[in-house]
């Protein structure tokens, strides 16, 4: 264990880092903090909740301690992906630096940029900002980063993630090259590596522990439900949460859709809960993240791009209502408890449908949760929506063209109201089934006509039909026609049907009849519709 007092920070800052009740530095902290003091550019990776925020906010205070900003010339910038992350960051610089003369601004969208402007003139040694925020204010003319001494990327793998990389090219661009650059990231893929060769000074690489380790101070649970159900879902969150040692959590899901329902139904049944994601207001974010960390809030219900980097020190359980898309989104999420040695649990729902993302995970972390049984959960599936046809039961049982003809293929008895393993590979209705169905039909249910095919290429007609239709053959069709009317006992069937050679569009070559068999006569002609006589004699 290395002791903050070893690592040559000055006395003032020593004092600060006390107040905090923090002694022993993290890993990353000790390696950090001495080539950080020395001027030197840092490469860190290490993943969340490793200590990163004091690793460069610690000696950055030291080295801006002599000297003053001048007005909309920072001295030092801090960019951060998010706007959470970022509040963070200058939370920590407040905590670290109050015994200091240190000015700083956080720029950050969703709150009122006057109030920042006014900051910027009148000189801030630290900035703090999301990339979009900045570049705002820059094309404005509201600052300046030619004055920039330190420049700090927190989180590089969640700018890659976000889309940050080409404003982040276009910030160090603009910086003075003679800058000194701390970088770091919990990932290292090929994006950020060609940006760190290209950006940073012979950096010196320190690694805290290998990308995306999960910590051993978390205790990990997998929960399998046999259904993907979301009220199953639901159900199975609650079961969770509703465990005698939760004492607070986060749950995270993969949509900001997911965020906002998950989070009402945790509320309807009584539970502590709020949800946090990019579409929500910026300072109802903030006030749910304070009301979380202060213990007033039990369950904050997130995204992965909210929750990303928070530093809430005193997390116990974290809940995985969806199986994260990217394996190491798994690592961050459970890394929201467990920190600076304190024991935490996680769960991790997993329903027939996330197989895949599963095994991604499994692989990245090289090891098998424990799996747990939930006793006494309800994970019957919600109720079925009613077919549209269930308003229209005459068309359904008709059997006709359209929805109605599928709603016959339902299953009368419904959905079984407990739930077991699901077979897979076997086909929804088998033919021995479709028959057996047929069978059970009532008998007074008129047959359904079955279409006829000729070899000679003539169009099918209806089982009874009049006509001499040659080697005839029963061909089954997906779809049934409507039944016709059957014909009435005193008109003879051959009018109630086309002639085969009008059928087939063949007019021209029949002599047209009337409804009563003899042909048309002048005298039949209505008189609107006779040829006028010519004039011409």
């Amino acid at each position: 264990m290395t002791e903050f007092s070893q690592l040559g920070l000055s006395a003032t800052t020593l004092k600060a880092v006390a107040d905090t009740g923090y002694t022993t530095a993290t890993p990353i902290q000790a390696s950090a903090i001495p080539v950080a003091l020395a001027g030197r550019d840092v490469l860190g990776i290490a993943q969340t909740g490793t200590g990163k925020t004091a690793a460069f906010t610690l000696p950055m205070i030291d080295r801006l301690a002599s000297g003053r900003a001048k007005a909309r010339m920072p001295r030092a910038l801090v960019l951060a992906p998010t706007r959470e992350l970022a509040d963070q960051v200058a939370s920590s610089f407040e905590k670290y630096a109050k015994g200091t003369k240190l000015s700083w601004a956080l720029l950050i969208g969703g709150v009122s940029m006057g109030d920042q402007v006014a900051l910027l003139n009148k000189g801030v040694d630290v900035l703090i900002a999301t990339p979009g925020r900045l570049l705002d204010l820059f094309e404005r003319g509201k600052v300046m980063l030619n004055g920039v001494e330190i420049m700090v990327i927190d989180e590089a793998d969640r700018m890659l993630d976000m889309g940050f990389i080409p404003d982040i090219e276009r910030i160090f661009k603009l910086t003075p090259p003679r800058r000194q650059t701390l970088f770091f990231s919990a990932t290292m893929p090929p994006e950020i590596t060609r940006l760190t060769t290209q950006f940073l000074k012979d950096p010196t690489r320190l690694e805290a522990s290998r990308p995306a380790q999960t910590a051993d101070t978390i205790t990990q649970y997998l929960v399998r439900i046999p259904t993907s159900d979301p009220k199953a879902k639901r159900a199975a969150l609650r079961a969770l949460i509703g465990r005698a040692d939760v004492r607070n959590g986060i749950v995270f899901c993969n949509r900001k859709t997911e965020v906002d329902v998950v989070a009402k139904s945790l509320k309807q049944h009584g539970f502590d809960a709020a949800p946090i994601h990019g579409d929500l207001d910026q300072s109802l974010r903030m006030k749910t993240l304070a009301a979380f960390r202060s213990g007033e809030l039990k369950l904050l219900v997130a995204s992965d791009v909210a929750a990303r980097g928070l530093d809430i020190p005193d997390v116990s359980h974290v809940f995985n209502y969806d199986v994260s898309h990217h394996a190491d989104d798994y690592v961050h999420r459970i890394g929201r408890t467990g920190r600076a040695g304190k024991l935490g649990q996680t769960f991790m729902i997993v329903t027939p449908a996330d197989d895949r993302s599963l095994d991604k995970v499994l692989k990245l972390i090289k090891m098998d949760p424990e799996e747990l049984v939930l006793d006494g959960a309800d994970f019957s599936p919600g109720k079925p929506q009613p077919h549209r046809d269930a308003e229209r039961p005459e068309r359904a049982k008709a059997g006709g063209r359209g929805r109605g003809s599928r709603a016959a293929l339902q299953d009368p008895a419904g959905p079984s109201e407990s739930l077991g393993p699901v077979p897979t590979g076997d086909p929804i209705m088998k033919p021995a089934a479709m028959e057996a169905s047929t069978a059970d039909a009532p008998a007074s249910e008129p047959a359904k006509p079955r279409r006829t095919r000729s070899r000679r290429g003539s169009r099918s007609t209806p089982d009874g039909a009049t006509g001499s239709v040659e080697i005839q053959t029963a061909a089954p069709v997906a779809e049934v026609a409507p039944t016709r009317a059957a014909p009435s006992p005193d008109r003879p069937v051959q009018e109630t049907h086309l002639r085969q050679s009008d059928r087939r569009g063949d007019r021209a070559s029949a002599e047209p009849k009337q409804s009563n068999g003899r042909p048309f006569g002048e005298g039949d002609i209505p008189a609107f519709l006779r040829r006028p006589a010519s004039s011409k004699s």
